[in-house]
């Protein structure tokens, strides 16, 4: 399991609202302790950063890929500066 701490900025695409998906995001941040943000976009997507060891970032998106209703069909993932102060993950709006 690779433990480089990354940063990661995700727009997920697809039926992502209304699915329980930020709820899901969450619990699932929280269980591998990782830190950054979640939200709704204007255009039906999701936006996401998230911060931690690359192998529970990719937990994290398999396990959001399995959640029932939720049914992701992009991803637009770049890798950005870490935020060092970060302590929590948040459901923002």
């Amino acid at each position: 399991m690779s433990l480089e701490q990354q940063r990661r900025h995700i727009i997920f695409g697809g039926r992502v609202q209304g699915v329980g998906f930020r709820y899901r995001s969450y619990y699932l941040a929280r269980q591998y302790k990782l830190t950054g943000w979640v939200q709704n976009l204007w255009d039906g997507t999701v936006e996401m950063e998230v911060q931690g060891p690359e192998a529970l970032i990719n937990k994290l998106i398999q396990g959001l890929a399995q959640g029932s209703f939720i049914h992701i069909t992009s991803m637009d993932t770049k890798r950005i500066p870490l935020e060092e102060d970060e302590r929590s993950f948040k459901m923002l709006n």
